[in-house]
């Protein structure tokens, strides 16, 4: 990051913009109904997603580079993880309340420090592994009333599927973001952007025979829009990190949990309960505590370098 283009304050701006663009994309599957199936909305997601990323990469000029790859296998494995959790997240969105669907999604950060761990070989010492624990502990608080309601059938059956769909969901985002880590030592950020909206258009298109139905207008517009607004998020959030660390940046995340509770309050009438703030309150503790250790070891390992570098 160069010191031309470092603006703390710019990047947070921008990292809350995307918050509530997600939150708006969110919001439209949620009222497009639980009728629609998950591999249908991940494909409007997708789909519509690429008009603005393709217009932000025109806009920088550096549309033809994004999509020279040395690692289209590396792309079409992240889009492949990224989709399936998206398509188990956008399931459990329509059988849940919007905040339950944040505050669970919130365990792919969680997830992502195993994985890390165990598939890249990063040193996870008790501090993290102690605040995954605590954290997942949180998820559990959130889920056990959802669990309880298996046994009655019905719709409260129902929301406890879409709770577990949710989970199984932030599984996969976590294995995505592993991968996004590997892709990210050779490819630029453009051509990973660029890459996972199309393998999630291809990838997603082949839900088609199992059953997509068809959309009346509303729904229709609702999906196009999510679509746009899932675009246009994942731009601002591109943008957000050039402008401050990541340490800066990603405590941010959780200011969508506030917004969430707000927006179904008034749009679908949703009410938290007290189970489902301890929970969230304990997930993101343990998440800002997660992100303040990486924070630290950076700050570590980078004086560690400047020590070792010989002095001319």
């Amino acid at each position: 990051m160069s010191a031309d283009t470092y603006n703390p304050v710019r990047g947070i701006v921008l990292k809350l913009t995307s918050v509530a663009f997600f939150l708006v994309m969110q919001t439209c599957i949620k009222a497009a109904g639980p009728d629609v199936p998950a591999g249908e909305i991940t494909f409007f997601r997708s789909a519509f997603a690429i008009l603005p990323i393709i217009l932000y990469l025109a806009w920088l000029r550096s549309l033809t580079r994004a999509f020279h790859t040395s690692n289209l296998f590396g792309h079409f494995k992240r889009g492949f993880l990224g989709i399936l959790s998206m398509m188990c997240g956008f399931y459990g969105l329509t059988l849940l309340p919007l905040p339950e669907f944040i505050a669970i999604g919130y365990a792919s950060p969680l997830m992502s420090v195993v994985f890390a761990a165990v598939m890249l070989g990063e040193t996870v010492r008790v501090y993290r592994w102690s605040a995954v624990v605590v954290g997942m502990m949180g998820v559990v608080i959130i889920l056990w009333p959802k669990m309880t309601l298996l046994q009655n059938g019905g719709l409260e059956a129902s929301e406890s599927i879409g709770a577990l769909a949710v989970l199984f969901g932030a599984v996969l985002g976590g294995l995505a973001m592993v991968q996004v880590r590997q892709l990210v030592v050779t490819e630029r950020t453009p051509t990973i952007v660029l890459y996972f909206s199309l393998t999630g258009t291809l990838i997603s298109a082949f839900s088609m025979p199992f059953g997509w139905e068809w959309l009346d207008m509303r729904q229709a517009v609702l999906l196009i829009s999510a679509g746009i607004a899932g675009g246009i998020a994942q731009i601002l959030l591109t943008e957000s990190y050039r402008h401050a660390e990541v340490s800066t940046i990603a405590p941010f995340e959780y200011s969508s949990i506030l917004l969430g509770i707000g927006v179904s309050y008034v749009l679908f009438g949703d009410v938290p309960t007290l189970t489902m703030l301890i929970g969230t309150s304990i997930v993101v503790c343990a998440g800002i505590f997660i992100i303040f250790r990486e924070h630290q070891l950076g700050l570590q390992r980078k004086a560690a370098r400047k020590a070792s570098t010989p002095s001319g």
